[in-house]
């Protein structure tokens, strides 16, 4: 859906803006809260002088944020709170406190909404803290935190510690790969005579020969299964035979 911005919306598109979007954002979120209309022919015509003057509007708010935001870039100011054990604050520095400190420093009202801090501050210490006006106009500030109590230090920012040069080279042989432990019957191998790797091949043939002569073939097999069943008639024969004679023998007594 291409509609036409009314409004500013952060990350989205600025006033007097036309930009495709999506229909449930347009329908439940945009058109509700009348940031923008949809884009049409007669809207955009009954818009053009209107659009035109907010255009105007948003140019010079942005020439006033821009000449704010250069005058407090670099601003420091200090806050200070109760502090107990561990350098940590009893309760926190939130975006309305520093607001409020800036306010004074550039005598120029700004709203705490336009300080980005991303959670609480809950410790003593020295912290960039962003201002943003806008999408494109921000301001970075200095902001130390302090104990309220008399005589205490003011902490100052702790520099990064760089690695030496010798603790970074230590490093790089951990990334290489340990080496295999099966590495000595390996180099038995390799060590071995040229003509013991010859006299290999040639025995494993005669080995292989002589398996195959060993092995039965299946006629054999075959035949040998057989001869059991031809033996077993014979056998039932010659039982016969010896009923036949004992019973002569009987009649004979």
């Amino acid at each position: 859906m291409k509609v036409i911005f009314l409004t500013d919306v952060p990350r989205v598109a600025r006033v007097g803006q036309t930009k495709e979007v999506a229909n449930g954002y347009a329908r439940n979120y945009l058109f509700p809260r009348k940031m923008a209309v949809l884009a049409t022919s007669s809207t955009a015509a009954a818009l053009e002088s209107h659009l035109k003057k907010l255009v105007k509007q948003r140019e010079l708010e942005d020439a006033e944020m821009t000449e704010l935001a250069n005058k407090i870039k670099g601003t420091e100011i200090t806050l200070k709170a109760k502090v107990g054990d561990k350098d940590k604050l009893y309760g926190s520095v939130t975006a309305a406190d520093i607001a409020e400190e800036l306010n004074k420093t550039a005598s120029h009202e700004i709203d705490k909404k336009r300080i980005d801090l991303a959670e609480p501050i809950r410790h003593i210490g020295v912290f960039d803290v962003t201002v943003r006006f806008s999408h494109e106009i921000t301001a970075g500030i200095v902001v130390t935190v302090m104990s309220d109590a008399e005589g205490a230090e003011v902490p100052t920012r702790k520099p990064k510690e760089e690695e030496p040069a010798e603790a970074k080279k230590e490093k790089k042989p951990k990334k290489e790969k340990t080496p295999k432990v099966e590495e000595e019957p390996v180099a038995e191998k390799a060590g071995e005579p040229a003509e013991a790797k010859a006299e290999k091949p040639a025995k494993q043939k005669k080995a292989k020969a002589e398996a195959k002569e060993e092995a039965p073939t299946p006629k054999a097999v075959k035949e040998e299964e057989s001869k059991p069943e031809e033996s077993a008639p014979e056998a039932k024969k010659e039982k016969k035979t010896k009923a036949k004679s004992k019973k002569k023998e009987d009649t004979a007594e």
